[in-house]
């Protein structure tokens, strides 16, 4: 008769030794990378085929009315803007950053008041998601893709007053022009903030007030993180590059200034 006691110590111990066999076996294996080597591959008119070239043409042949009609539409005079419209800080805001701030607030209330009945308050944008300068002269959709080449659209955010009070503390911490328009309030030396009015009315804590902006920040982007603490969201479906350009197609001269929405003492 079998002994199944013994059996299955000697099983034990075979498993044992084949484990730490394997265990020692792999980490005398260790791979290191010790060279990388490269070469460059010249493209030049030898190596492209005929075949390759009729193909090439084939599909220039194809896109080149699609492409002048895009390019016809980018190209359209749209407006006139008299100066330089640029993201340079001065006083924490900027030319085109209070333009942009402005247009949204506008055009998103428009829709918001449509959809919701209710209006926007405050647009608060980032300064880094302007990418280009509105140059002197003629205005077209180029500039608005080139000043906003992202998809991003417009969210209406319903803040409380308290809320309003940490964005108004991020925004002097971080020191930079971020486009804001329905806020004004001064910075004193103690960097506390003083005066704090919402369309010309003082903050209200407990006070609900909606808030547009774009997606990416709606979801705590730049640390932004008081857009996270929000009652109620609306997403409007209106690409903050689009707002631009139907500003550009409702106006004759664009017009954008600096002015006291923010005061450093």
């Amino acid at each position: 008769m079998v002994n199944l006691k013994k059996y299955n110590d000697v099983l034990k111990l075979f498993v044992i030794f084949l484990t730490l066999f394997l265990i020692s076996s792999c980490s005398q294996k260790v791979l290191q990378l010790n060279t990388i080597k490269g070469e460059q591959l010249a493209v030049t008119e030898d190596a492209v085929t005929p075949d390759t070239k009729a193909l090439v043409a084939g599909i220039e042949e194809y896109i080149t009315p699609y492409r002048n009609r895009i390019n016809n539409d980018l190209d359209s005079v749209l407006a006139v803007c008299p100066i330089t419209l640029d993201k340079k800080a001065v006083n924490m805001q900027s030319t085109l950053g209070n333009l942009m701030a402005d247009v949204v607030l506008q055009y998103g209330s428009t829709v918001f008041e449509k959809r919701e009945n209710k209006y926007i308050d405050i647009c608060l944008l980032n300064n880094g998601g302007i990418r280009a300068i509105l140059p002197k002269g003629n205005v077209t959709a180029r500039n608005g893709f080139e000043i906003m080449p992202f998809e991003n659209s417009l969210v209406v955010i319903a803040l409380r007053g308290a809320q309003i009070q940490e964005l108004i503390n991020y925004f002097i911490s971080e020191r930079s022009a971020h486009p804001l328009s329905g806020l004004t309030f001064t910075i004193k030396k103690d960097k506390s903030a003083d005066n704090i009015l919402i369309q010309g009315k003082p903050l209200i804590l407990d006070k609900l007030y909606y808030v547009g902006t774009n997606d990416y920040l709606a979801n705590g982007g730049d640390n932004m993180n008081f857009f996270k603490k929000g009652e109620q969201t609306y997403d409007l479906d209106y690409k903050l590059r689009n707002i631009l350009i139907d500003y550009f197609k409702a106006v004759d001269t664009v017009t954008a200034k600096q002015d006291s929405r923010i005061i450093v003492e």
